[in-house]
């Protein structure tokens, strides 16, 4: 089998990078696979004696066809070190799988990753496989696997063609999406606030290149391929990582496929978005939204509480 070449995205997390390898390993693909690794410079002192660790690390991973190693000697961010790195590596490959950090994959993810690029390499509408799915409430007739229209980010493969209708300019994405009225559309039909995520790179809040990706795909009518239940599990959402709005939520609550897996070719995946399967998403964001509203009222609760309890300390000196 050609296996396309994993693309490892690393900053200072010695103990989620390990455990992303280590998952790797597992896939029997991973021995006949190329892993390419892009290690990001520090932004100070202390991540510099991190990133020290990890280089050490990373010269002693083995179990991999081959494996090469991208060194910055300054940081240069997440969103840069992605963008210019599938630039540099599409110019050889014309497929990769990219994960960063700190993702857990499950057995099959490579052997997922590696027939979705197969089977759909001269369908035009197919931008991305994805290997991530929300802990959705699903059932025996939901389709093992189903499109839905943009690009995703956690554990996830693309082709060069594809590659390049990224749109780096944020700005661009943003005014298109307004002039065709796609706004509550690329919101998930108003269950989750992309376009804020969006508009937040531009204004320089956050530095997103998966948003941007996400708006490139989505402009241009394409589809990413998402299975029923997830091939990984996100690790990051601890406070560790640079990102993650929704830090500290359990987004791998169940249907982690650590061990089975049902060929995409058997399964006669229709050719065009799942709204069936986008509803249970959308389900599943509301439900998130309802969390963050509870968290934001409890936390308002325990600071006036604090603050009267602060107010009474002080009467009583």
């Amino acid at each position: 089998m050609n296996c396309s070449p994993i693309i490892l995205f690393c900053y200072n997390r010695k103990e989620h990078l390990k455990k992303t390898i280590s998952s790797l390993k597992k896939n029997q693909l991973s021995k006949i696979s190329n892993l390419i690794i892009f290690s990001d410079g520090p932004k100070n002192s202390i991540d510099k004696v991190k990133i020290e660790k990890i280089r050490k690390y990373l010269k002693t991973i083995k179990g991999f066809k081959k494996v090469k190693i991208y060194q910055e000697k300054k940081n240069k961010g997440l969103a840069s070190s992605i963008i210019d790195g599938l630039n540099l590596i599409f110019k050889k490959y014309s497929s990769a799988i990219i994960l960063e950090d700190d993702l857990v994959v499950s057995r099959n993810f490579l052997t997922y990753m590696n027939d979705g690029l197969s089977y759909f390499r001269n369908n035009d509408k197919v931008i991305s496989i994805h290997g991530y799915t929300y802990p959705l409430e699903v059932n025996k007739n939901d389709p093992e696997y189903f499109f839905l229209k943009g690009a995703d980010c956690w554990g996830w493969a693309t082709w060069a063609k594809s590659w390049r209708i990224f749109e780096k300019n944020g700005r661009k994405l943003q005014s298109k999406i307004i002039d065709k009225k796609q706004n509550s559309e690329f919101n998930f039909n108003n269950s989750f606030d992309y376009m804020k995520m969006l508009n937040n790179q531009i204004i320089g809040k956050n530095n997103s290149w998966a948003i941007r990706w996400y708006a490139s795909a989505f402009l241009k009518n394409k589809l990413t391929l998402y299975p029923k239940k997830t091939f990984v599990k996100n690790i990051g959402t601890d406070g560790s990582g640079t990102h993650g709005a929704e830090r500290y939520i359990n987004y791998n609550v169940k249907n982690f496929l650590e061990n089975s897996y049902i060929p995409i070719k058997s399964t006669g995946i229709k050719n065009k978005e799942n709204k069936i399967m986008k509803k249970k998403i959308e389900a599943y964001f509301k439900k998130i939204k309802k969390y963050q509203k509870i968290k934001k009222i409890i936390k308002f609760f325990f600071y006036i509480k604090l603050k009267f309890i602060n107010k009474v300390n002080v009467s009583f000196k």
